[in-house]
């Protein structure tokens, strides 16, 4: 059981790790959070057994830098949104360009008078 927990920390604060450098460094916090759940579960479990391992003191660092980049990120990084003036008159001009293609096509009428259509009689 120990060493399911210590596995699965380390797994998890890896996970954290490569999480934390991507741009998608949010989601950095639920691997940290189960590697800490992990690790602790597993700290416990090998304090119990009165040998405690360096892995698991190691996955606590890796969690713990993990939640720091990811902390410095959601803190110094600023969202800069540039000038969309031209993304609008690009999309004015394809709604325009869809509506001249739609009043081009030739709808042919058809007379619905001409057309024979059948009662169906439904059996109760």
């Amino acid at each position: 059981m120990k060493k399911l927990f210590t596995i699965l920390a380390i797994i998890a604060s890896v996970f954290a790790i490569l999480f934390s450098v991507l741009p998608i460094s949010n989601l950095a916090i639920f691997p940290a959070i189960a590697a800490l759940i992990f690790g602790v579960t597993a700290f416990y479990l090998s304090k119990k057994a009165g040998q405690v391992k360096k892995i698991i003191q190691f996955t606590f660092i890796l969690t713990i830098i993990a939640l720091s980049i990811t902390t410095y990120k959601a803190i110094f990084t600023k969202t800069i949104v540039e000038n969309t003036d031209v993304l609008d008159a690009k999309e004015t001009q394809f709604e325009e360009d869809a509506i001249e293609e739609l009043e081009g096509l030739e709808i042919e009428s058809t007379d619905i008078d001409s057309l024979e259509l059948e009662n169906i009689e439904l059996d109760n």
